[in-house]
């Protein structure tokens, strides 16, 4: 059984967490299959959306609990090992994700947490089934998000959501996170798998160059000042205007038909 599992449909891929026997469990083969289907996605330049979802009951427990307490009981890491574990492991999905153009969508239904709450955060966009339950964890096993939630959780719902989740530790159910902002729709359980492909396709369906570069740009204003945003803005701009999309996409319109996306720089 692969960890995660990878199909492509179109301009489409679909990377399911494969462990439902651990509630899709962030082990160290699910870290290292997600980030290699992650990778394998933006390198392929037949792919413009990424959708990530787990298998069986629920999208993800969060970190492998058996793994963590081994660290410390037989394999008897010191502070500097487990750091670099981190760092190594499952720090990669947050450094993976944000170095990605391709659009990822979160597809949660049931549980999503600790880890596996910062994961759905991690993504662009996320599509939450009505059993949809997000939960930082953390404090309740005495630890905290080293997984970079903390730095993406203030940034998706806001500094005051974001402590009330982490230092409590309650669920969220999915009324809750959409009126937060957590997750951007609500559907039925028995639709989201269809609605989060569809919106994947919706985003796919425009010029895949522009969008690539729409995800860097938005990517670089969390860390740019005004001024150097408007110049990155201006050169992308200047070199997705000399290529074959941007006019095919003008004459669609003009001619009242459905454009024809070739992706050639």
């Amino acid at each position: 059984m692969t960890a995660v599992n990878y199909e492509q449909k179109e301009r489409v891929v679909t990377l399911t967490l494969n462990r439902p026997d651990t509630r899709n469990a962030l082990s160290a083969d699910v870290v290292e299959a997600l980030v290699t289907g992650l990778e394998k996605a933006h390198a392929d330049r037949s792919v413009s959306c990424v959708v990530i979802a787990g298998a069986g009951k629920g999208f993800s427990s969060g970190g492998n609990l058996h793994e963590l307490r081994a660290l410390t009981t037989t394999e008897n890491k010191s502070e500097a090992e487990i750091a670099a574990w981190y760092q190594s492991g499952i720090q990669r999905i947050p450094m993976t994700i944000q170095a990605v153009d391709v659009v990822t969508i979160a597809a949660v239904h049931g549980h999503a947490i600790g880890a596996g709450c910062d994961l759905a955060a991690m993504c662009d966009l996320r599509v939450a089934a009505t059993n949809a339950s997000f939960a930082e964890s953390f404090l309740r096993v005495g630890i905290i998000p080293g997984d970079g939630g903390a730095w993406f959780l203030p940034r998706l719902i806001g500094m005051a959501r974001a402590k009330e989740m982490l230092l409590t530790a309650r669920a969220v159910d999915a009324a809750t996170a959409l009126n937060w902002g957590l997750v951007n729709s609500v559907v039925e359980q028995d639709d989201l798998m269809e609605s989060a492909s569809r919106l994947a396709s919706e985003i796919a369906a425009l010029p895949p160059n522009a969008l690539r570069a729409a995800k860097e740009l938005l990517r670089s204003v969390e860390t740019e000042a005004l001024d150097d945003s408007l110049k990155r803005a201006a050169k992308m701009q200047a070199k997705l205007q000399r290529q074959p999309d941007h006019l095919e996409a003008i004459d669609a319109i003009l001619e009242k038909r459905k454009p024809h996306f070739t992706g050639v720089m």
